[in-house]
């Protein structure tokens, strides 16, 4: 996996981007699979090693938010109890490169709009999230995040803020959790299908782990990182438009 041509670039930019996704609140794994997509990553090997990533990055970024008081347990509860079962039975199954890709691409478009703070305004009236709701949401998202790689808090994270569920810390820390529970569904689901882990994943969770540190501390604290997020929704941009073209 690391033999990639210009692998010590594709090194020294995952730990900005593991910075700037859980400065929101968010494991990576979309803007990981965008990355491995430039450098021409396996798609066998980026599903679980992007669900990897976020496994490690997520749970930190938790931490700081939690830490920091804006937790809400019951709009968690409420998309985790259908997201976990689904992000499992999606982790099992295989799908073809080209549509995967594809897919993918669809996904990323969410990343991109997010890190642009297309949906970044705070809401000033928060609303219950009534339960079938919150069910048929956590089902789909948590489908999507074990059979493409991801946690889904890229897609759960526009969703509480357009449909007024939660204010933005409180989006982020539970995106935060969520993102956790359905990586760890979707990787056991993957494994539970016959995919190995290759052993050069640890040097890049390592990696992730120092930006996840760094990210989640400083955006809990309110650090503005706006140019380095247009970086990154550019990178995002190409990486979808070689996703759909090539």
């Amino acid at each position: 996996m690391l033999e990639t041509q210009n692998i010590y670039i594709f090194l020294t930019i995952l730990p900005v981007v593991s910075f700037l996704y859980s400065s929101v609140g968010h494991g990576g794994a979309s803007g990981y699979l965008a990355l491995m997509a430039l450098f021409s990553f396996a798609p066998e090997n980026m599903k679980s090693t992007a669900l990897l990533l976020n496994i490690a990055v997520a749970g930190i970024s938790f931490i700081y938010y939690f830490k920091a008081g804006h937790f809400n347990k019951k709009l968690f509860t409420v998309f985790a109890i259908t997201s976990i079962p689904m992000a499992y039975a999606g982790g099992t199954l295989e799908v073809d490169a080209s549509v995967y890709k594809k897919i993918l691409a669809v996904l990323l478009v969410f990343a991109i709009l997010k890190m642009l703070n297309i949906f970044g305004k705070e809401n000033t009236i928060v609303r219950p999230v009534k339960l079938w709701y919150g069910l048929i949401t956590g089902a789909v998202i948590g489908f999507f995040s074990g059979l493409i790689g991801i946690g889904g808090g890229i897609i759960l994270t526009p969703i509480i803020l357009l449909l007024h569920w939660g204010k933005m810390k409180e989006a982020a820390a539970v995106s935060a959790l969520f993102i956790w529970v359905n990586s760890i569904a979707g990787l056991f689901g993957q494994i539970q299908s016959g995919i190995t882990m290759k052993s050069e994943s640890l040097l890049l969770v390592g990696l992730a782990i120092v930006g996840g540190l760094l990210g989640g501390y400083y955006g809990s604290k309110k650090i503005n990182n706006e140019k380095l997020r247009y970086i990154l929704a550019f990178t995002l941009i190409i990486a979808c438009a070689k996703l759909i073209f090539t």
